[in-house]
């Protein structure tokens, strides 16, 4: 099992760079043979343009990486092949949803994704759309892919200050608590009334997280590591 630790963060520094990636240089055929084959398995997955890490640094409260562009296809293979180029780190936002009775609320995924059935936060790779001011703004991103799988608004929730930064091995997860101003039923209620005005939803199911005994094999180890840690806290 893959060991972990944890940072407190409070300040993130996260500058875009122009770095050619050997590994999707080197490998591009064989990265091509694997996305279409996994395009046969998904049709709906696209070869985007995301953002991945390296060089990453926890001094203190602050964590400050390297991020550069590469394609979809590249990070997919990147991921499924073992992480073989250690330098890289997969660094993404996620909005922990926390409803006002104590509970936490996480997306199953549909089908169609990269990730079909996995259990876990609001999230996703980092995009272009994420750059601000030649920077990656993960704060962005974790309000953009909170809207866009859950279809909460600001209205909706409380940002807590601060990060819980979890490296796992090639990722790191930043996890920011989203306090809801609802109750467990109604959060869940809500999200599912948002989901079903979608022709395609990223989201399957939604899951209330209310105790340790909620928590299942189909949730990232950093996910449930969090949730173990806010647990125990209380």
């Amino acid at each position: 099992m893959t060991s972990l630790i944890i940072h407190r963060v409070t300040t993130l520094d996260l500058a875009v760079r122009p770095i050619v990636w050997p590994f999707a240089e080197e490998r591009r055929a064989e990265i091509a043979a694997h996305f279409a084959e996994k395009q046969r398995e998904r049709p709906k997955i696209w070869n985007g343009r995301v953002l991945l890490g390296r060089d990453a640094v926890f001094t203190g409260s602050h964590l400050s990486a390297t991020y550069f562009e590469a394609d979809f296809a590249s990070f997919l293979a990147w991921r499924d092949w073992g992480f073989p180029d250690k330098a890289v780190f997969n660094g993404f936002g996620m909005g922990a949803l926390l409803t006002s009775d104590g509970a936490f609320v996480m997306g199953e995924m549909a089908q169609h994704t990269a990730n079909a059935g996995r259990i876990y936060f609001p999230s996703g790779t980092p995009d272009l759309d994420d750059v601000k001011d030649g920077a990656l703004d993960i704060p962005g991103s974790v309000v953009r892919e909170l809207g866009e799988e859950t279809g909460l608004t600001a209205a909706d929730y409380r940002v807590e200050p601060g990060w819980h930064c979890i490296v796992a091995g090639p990722s790191i997860a930043m996890i920011q608590i989203i306090n809801l101003d609802m109750p467990g039923d109604v959060a869940c209620a809500k999200i599912e009334a948002n989901l079903a005005r979608e022709d395609e939803p990223e989201l399957s199911a939604i899951h209330l997280v209310r105790g340790l005994s909620d928590l299942t094999p189909s949730m990232p180890r950093f996910v449930t590591a969090f949730v173990e840690q806010q647990f125990a806290s209380r």
